[in-house]
């Protein structure tokens, strides 16, 4: 019964967003409630239980989304996502100009969303396949795969986000790991598979960029200097190693971890401070002569697009706590410890199915990482190192067949004006490339650690 009732939910849960179009954050409320009531937990309890879950998961994704979507927006308005592929594509030349956009794509993708990375860079890209001519792939797919790899991989983008928080995963080692994980695959996976496609199927420039060229302008007085951009993408990587560093040093024996210096080092290599601090010094640093009022409003546009993202991940963790609560997670931990797969496998495979089923990855993200909560509780001996590359596979499962119900994949059609067909036989083989690349990656990295 528990099992079928979980089936019923999923199903409910996918029929809601796919047949008749209902928000997934209202989808997610909903099922949960109705699971929560079919599982037999007490009425006095079924409303707590969803907002305890609820609650939990917003704690930490609604500090880190926001955080990275005002430093996202400071960059873009401000030019430095400009500033940082002309510079890298100057020093690159030409030959190499794919992977300077890549590159570029990688360290911009950091702490902005797929959607809004790829419409700031795609003038840029533009100018560049205008610049260097051949197929506008050989530019494009790049730069799109490196901001598909880290939106999925990377806090503090939500789909990660939620899932670590869900596992209980350690943030600052997710980053760690994650980067560690992402830089290969989107090598691997999108600049290796880019060449390989764009030499076969050659896609002209868009038309809409050709009659009207001013879209390659960025608009930007005073841009700031390649070396603050840098400085900006770069900080709270550099600051969260504080706190992973010292816990290894700590576990290690090597230093007390109890030391008051020790702690305050650590504090400030938490995920959510070091992306504080961070966007305190991008203000520093990328303000210019702008007033301290244009600031504000540039950071308060930056969270009116995110909040649909926060509920949703918000509502995943609510469903997450009903399934724990209603012991569902155990049953099912039983029954795939009878099958013998390994966890970080079926966490793939289940990932996969919700991708393929409703197309957002980050609430395939959210509800594979609910789903398996309770089988990592029930697995002990599974380190911080094991649930990061969990938390991998999980991303690898929902990035995986990206088709027509997934809004990235017309995002791609329409800005590079290609048809259904094409838009199959490149993006979405590209965003496969990336999954199964990047799960590869995680199941050796599990076995090897």
């Amino acid at each position: 019964m528990p099992i079928l009732i979980m089936v019923v939910a999923i199903v409910l849960l996918l029929v809601l967003i796919m047949k008749f179009r209902v928000h997934a954050f209202v989808a997610l409320v909903s099922v949960s409630l109705l699971t929560a009531l079919a599982s037999g937990i007490a009425i006095d309890k079924v409303l707590p239980t969803m907002l305890s879950g609820f609650g939990g998961t917003l704690a930490s994704v609604a500090l880190l989304v926001g955080l990275g979507a005002m430093i996202g927006r400071l960059l873009e308005i401000t030019g430095g996502a400009k500033v940082l592929a002309d510079t890298l594509i100057n020093k690159f030349g030409a030959e190499k100009a794919p992977f300077a956009l890549g590159v570029a794509s990688l360290l911009f993708g950091f702490p902005i969303f797929f959607d809004a990375g790829l419409v700031v860079m795609l003038p840029i890209i533009f100018s560049v396949a205008k610049q260097f001519g051949g197929s506008v792939l050989r530019y494009a797919l790049p730069s799109a795969g490196a901001f598909a790899v880290m939106h999925a991989f990377l806090p503090p983008h939500p789909g990660p986000v939620a899932s670590g928080d869900l596992l209980g995963v350690n943030m600052g080692l997710l980053v760690i790991v994650g980067l560690a994980c992402a830089i290969p695959t989107w090598y691997i996976g999108t600049y290796l598979f880019s060449k390989w496609v764009s030499e076969r199927i050659h896609v002209d420039l868009p038309k809409a960029f050709l009659n009207a060229m001013s879209v390659n302008e960025v608009a930007v007085q005073n841009p700031p200097s390649f070396r603050r951009v840098l400085t900006v993408l770069l900080l709270p990587i550099f600051l969260i190693l504080f706190d992973t560093g010292l816990n290894t040093l700590s576990v290690a024996k090597v230093i007390d971890g109890s030391e008051l210096w020790v702690q305050s080092l650590r504090l400030i290599g938490k995920t959510p401070v070091a992306l504080l601090i961070t966007l305190i010094v991008a203000i520093a640093l990328l303000r210019g002569n702008r007033s301290f009022e244009q600031i504000e409003n540039i950071c308060n546009n930056a969270l009116g697009p995110i909040c649909s993202i926060i509920l949703v991940t918000g509502a995943g963790g609510m469903f997450g706590g009903v399934l724990r609560a209603s012991g569902i997670g155990d049953v099912l931990s039983g029954l795939l410890a009878d099958t013998g797969m390994p966890i970080i496998v079926a966490a793939f495979l289940i990932a996969t199915i919700f991708r393929v089923a409703q197309g957002s990855a980050t609430v395939a993200l959210t509800t594979t990482a609910a789903l398996i909560a309770p089988l990592v509780a029930n697995a002990p001996e599974l380190s911080q190192f094991d649930l990061c590359f969990i938390v991998i596979a999980i991303a690898s499962g929902a990035t995986v067949l990206s088709h027509v119900n997934d809004s990235g994949f017309w995002l791609v059609s329409r800005f590079l004006e290609m048809d259904e067909k094409t838009t199959l036989k490149t993006w979405t083989l590209l965003e496969t490339s990336i999954g199964l690349v990047g799960f590869a990656i995680a199941l050796i990295g599990s076995l090897l650690l």
